[in-house]
């Protein structure tokens, strides 16, 4: 018989399967990135407690503390049934007095005269409601303020979108109903005040 050879007890070297992952890129985040929410302001900032350099800006922040001041006055006044009094000089040597009942009376006693006698609860309430109606003609100021911006912010939008260079250019039929009276009156200010200085030049020839 034929000898056949025995089978090779040799493997093929075969290399095992690497154990080294492959570097695929993960799968997407599904996290929705945040929407944009416009600018982000720094909030209100505290101002450190230097003197203001720029003059115009020194003017403004006394006339808004000086009436901050007089509005903390006014609620000791109120809350406590306290008498007070407050006298601010500007930097250029105006006076400017606050006082409950009176700056002159809470004063004058410094001159060793008499202080008068406490308010009885009438005068108190008196003074509590004026108080009140103070603060709702405040907030009411305010109110006015932020929707004049509002509407500012309106024309300027259309200006924008019509490709006009000045807000008095604007088609007012692109404004609303809210818009519409007081874009009227600016441009009444705006003829007038025109009116007055031609009127001043043909004066002075």
């Amino acid at each position: 018989m034929s000898q056949t050879p025995p089978p090779s007890t040799t493997m093929s070297q075969t290399p095992p399967p690497s154990t080294t992952m492959s570097q695929t890129p993960p799968p997407p985040s599904t996290t929705m990135a945040p929407l944009d929410k416009g600018k982000k302001t720094k909030g209100r900032q505290r101002r450190e407690n230097i003197r203001v350099e720029n003059k115009e800006s020194r003017q403004v922040t006394f006339s808004k503390r000086k009436a901050g001041l007089w509005k903390k006055a006014a609620e000791l006044a109120v809350l406590c049934r306290a008498r007070l009094a407050i006298v601010v000089f500007s930097e250029a040597g105006k006076a400017f007095a606050f006082g409950s009942p009176s700056a002159e009376a809470v004063l004058g006693s410094i001159d060793n005269a008499p202080v008068p006698a406490a308010a009885d609860d009438m005068e108190w309430k008196a003074l509590e409601a004026l108080f009140r109606e103070t603060e709702k003609k405040s907030a009411e100021v305010t109110a006015e303020a932020a929707r004049m911006t509002a509407i500012g912010k309106k024309v300027q939008e259309v200006q924008e979108k019509t490709g006009k260079q000045f807000w008095w250019e604007v088609d007012p039929e692109e404004l609303g109903e809210e818009e519409l009276p007081v874009f009227i009156k600016a441009l009444e200010r705006i003829r007038d005040n025109v009116r007055r200085r031609a009127d001043d030049r043909l004066s002075a020839q």
